[in-house]
């Protein structure tokens, strides 16, 4: 086994596990393409889990970080820096709806935590809904949001959280199937809000495609359902957009645009930046105005992360990034639904645009994991890097750089096919 993986048991907390019975050790990236340290080229289809939005060290975006690294390193929030508040007037043009003013951090985390911060101050309420199978992250209250006893790690998190059942079709917990299903799903928010809180609730938390879950894609009338009941008893929306944002999903730059719902605060992190450490809260200004005590963020609003989200959004929005992704996103939903037909192991097909996955099963439906490793190990051998996910480790997560063309999926679905096959053999 390579020396650095030993090294790394030594000296990383055993919590930080890596993929693969031997891990690989990357040394670059190029685009769309990794390659370890023995020079192996590997064809990437997961995105530093949906995080390289324009490519590994894309030259428009590194040159970019380069001079400011060179120019202004590093301030905190209590100075005002133009990369800054440039960066917040660029999402507040983008953003749907009326969001408007912006907070910056370091993470999906600390957005998450921040938006619910930020929901308990304006509406003076505490207690939050969010989804089962969701998931916001390691912070205490972020692993309080999430749904996934795997993730919920410690003691004491935060109790005045209460968890919907999911809009997950294929495993429907009311044994219905959509259409015909009268979305109970999001009606049980209801009850489930009249039964188990004050009746008085701060916000809604809910990833318009649930990443960590398993991209599990809610039916089109599910978030009008949903918010509506949740405005009923004063909460706000929040939509977390750390994976579905900045044209992931395809024909829209966010996820919650294709359900045609507007949420009072918005969370980003992840593909914003292209992989520079990044998070941030978005809000309507009559709630983000709420929040009048004082508060800073030391990393946040770094002049380097700032000029590295400028120069991915300017290259998301040169390169019209959502209809890239719906064009070629349709190609890969394609492929997949092929390998679908051939392959019994291959459950459900889901997701949008550059967002897609694969529940792989066995007999009635039952979660296959070890399924899940054997074609980790087979399309690593053939040069494709790929992630997963799902409450049960059975969900094949695809979420390559959007810069990838037809031809590249064409390349992974092919090499799915022989992994595919190799099992069966």
């Amino acid at each position: 086994m390579h020396e650095l993986v030993e090294k790394m048991k030594e000296y990383i907390f055993p919590a930080i596990s890596t993929y693969y019975e031997e891990p690989i050790v990357l040394a670059r990236g190029e685009g769309k393409y990794l390659y370890d340290e023995a020079g192996r080229q590997y064809l990437d289809f997961f995105g530093g889990i949906l995080t390289v939005s324009m490519g590994h060290c894309n030259p428009r975006i590194s040159d970019r970080v380069v001079e400011q690294v060179k120019t202004l390193q590093h301030t905190s929030t209590v100075y005002v820096t133009r990369p800054m508040v440039e960066l917040a007037e660029q999402i507040a043009d983008i953003v749907p709806g009326k969001l408007r003013k912006c907070f910056f951090l370091n993470s999906g985390t600390e957005a998450d935590e921040t938006a619910v911060l930020l929901s308990t101050i304006c509406t003076g309420n505490d207690e939050i809904v969010a989804l089962r199978h969701a998931y916001s992250g390691r912070s205490a209250l972020a692993m309080a949001l999430t749904a996934h006893a795997p993730w919920r790690q410690g003691r004491g998190l935060w109790a005045n959280v209460k968890h919907a059942h999911s809009p997950y079709c294929y495993r429907c917990a009311f044994g219905r199937t959509y259409p015909n299903c009268n979305l109970e799903c999001a009606k049980d928010i209801e009850e489930l809000i009249c039964t188990s809180t004050s009746g008085r609730i701060a916000a809604f938390i809910a990833e318009p495609i649930q990443g960590v879950g398993g991209f599990i894609t809610p039916p089109k009338e599910y978030f009008k359902e949903a918010v509506s009941i949740i405005k009923k008893f004063g909460g706000l929306f929040i939509a977390d957009e750390v994976q579905t944002g900045w044209g992931r999903t395809g024909g829209k730059m966010f996820g919650i645009e294709h359900w045609d719902v507007e949420p009072d605060i918005m969370t980003f992190a992840k593909g914003l930046a292209n992989g520079a450490p990044i998070g941030a809260v978005i809000a309507t200004s009559e709630v983000a105005d709420s929040w009048q005590g004082p508060s800073i963020s030391t990393f946040g609003g770094n002049p380097v992360s700032m000029v590295a989200a400028q120069a991915t959004l300017d290259l998301i929005i040169k390169k019209d990034i959502p209809a890239h992704a719906e064009k070629v996103g349709a190609r890969l939903r394609e492929g997949l639904l092929g390998l679908q037909e051939k392959y019994q192991c291959i459950g459900d097909v889901r997701g949008m645009g550059l967002m897609q996955a694969m529940e792989i099963v066995g007999d009635n439906k039952a979660p296959a994991p070890d399924v899940v490793l054997e074609v980790f190990e087979r399309t690593k051998a053939l040069g494709l890097l790929i992630g997963k996910g799902g409450l049960y480790n059975n969900v094949i997560r695809l979420t390559p750089p959007m810069i990838i063309t037809e031809s590249d999926v064409d390349e992974a679905v092919e090499i799915f096919d022989k992994a595919f096959a190799s099992l069966q053999s």
